[in-house]
């Protein structure tokens, strides 16, 4: 009678084991002073900082990459994916004023191929130096009949640190206060089920070939990992008082901006202020897609929006230039009931 194995059964624990071994130079060098533990273990260690901090306030965050791994697959390109996942996170809990500290990943496959999960790290560990946290543990999970063998997927997990005092709610946003919008890389990790629909099963596009207007093939366009925006956001906390900040994520601006306005007042937006990638219009001009579709479902070039108080304007758009951001004065805030205006210039 044949002998069963975990290895027959579809899991490999020795390349399980050689994967962590690729990894591990990877998670090693986001590691701070305030990491106390190599990996390894059950569980990340990590010393909490708290100088200069009266009330600390943990603020947590997770997310996924979504369908934007289609294109990982369909390209075999698996070293920027990671850098995706930390974005989603860490760009989140910036948006109430938090310092990353802390990252952890779960990858789960079918099959486990060390060199690919090692390239998925190293998008992390890439994306964890970007935000100035560390990458403490993970797990990845190898799952035969779940997943496709050459299919995977990721998720992520970061924990950061505000001062009570200086969390950002966006309930002190008022009538003319200004409305800053940081470029964003391309569609980010967000709108690739529509995107993918349009432009590869209806259109049939070939992502290696070159698509007018787009300057690079489109597979680069569509891989293109989200930016990350930790550091200009905290330069730009030191000097001026921000008063609400959005990440444009699934949902677009309708879903995003309404989340950080009070009741009494709208988010007017002028169309023609910023410069939109022509991905966008490539999207929009190949589906048939109405505009108001498009600003609700994708960044259309703004991937970040920040509120302060007009004085504080031009100072808060002169620093986050000077961090190397591309930023555009978008809007402004009017008296309303908390909705999203787009106005044509």
């Amino acid at each position: 009678m044949e002998k069963m194995t975990y290895k027959n059964a579809g899991v490999d624990v020795e390349e399980g084991q050689r994967a962590v071994s690729l990894m591990k130079n990877h998670v090693k060098s986001t590691f701070t002073s305030n990491v106390l533990e190599d990996i390894g273990g059950f569980g990340g260690l990590f010393a909490l900082d708290l100088q200069g901090i009266k009330e600390p306030v943990l603020v947590s965050g997770t997310d996924g990459v979504g369908t934007k791994l289609k294109l990982a697959f369909l390209l075999d390109k698996h070293d920027t994916i990671g850098q995706d996942c930390v974005a989603m996170c860490v760009n989140d809990i910036l948006c109430q004023g938090a310092k990353p500290l802390f990252f952890l990943d779960y990858i789960a496959t079918g099959r486990l191929k060390a060199e690919k999960v090692e390239a998925i790290v190293k998008g992390i560990a890439d994306g964890c130096k970007i935000a100035g946290c560390a990458l403490i543990g993970g797990e990845t999970a190898e799952m035969p009949g779940f997943y496709q063998d050459e299919e995977y997927d990721i998720a992520g997990f970061v924990v950061g640190l505000v001062d009570k005092s200086k969390v950002i709610t966006g309930n002190n946003i008022k009538e003319g206060d200004i409305i800053l919008g940081l470029a964003s890389s391309g569609l980010h990790s967000n709108g690739y089920s529509l995107a993918r629909s349009v432009l590869l099963e209806k259109e049939k596009l070939p992502l290696h070939g070159s698509v007018d207007p787009l300057e690079e093939t489109l597979g680069e366009e569509l891989i293109k990992p989200t930016r990350i925006y930790v550091d200009a956001v905290e330069k730009v906390m030191k000097t001026v008082a921000i008063k609400g900040i959005a990440h444009i994520t699934g949902g677009g601006f309708y879903e995003n901006v309404p989340r950080i306005l009070p009741e009494d007042v709208d988010a007017h937006i002028d169309l023609g202020s910023w410069r939109i990638p022509p991905i966008f219009d490539l999207i929009q001009e190949r589906g048939n897609i109405e505009a108001i579709e498009m600003y609700k479902t994708f960044n259309m070039g703004i991937g970040m929006m920040l509120v302060v108080d007009e004085k504080d304007g031009e100072e808060a758009l002169k620093t986050l230039e000077a961090t190397g951001e591309k930023v555009y004065k978008i809007g402004k805030i009017h008296k309303g009931k908390k909705q999203v205006v787009l106005c044509q210039g």
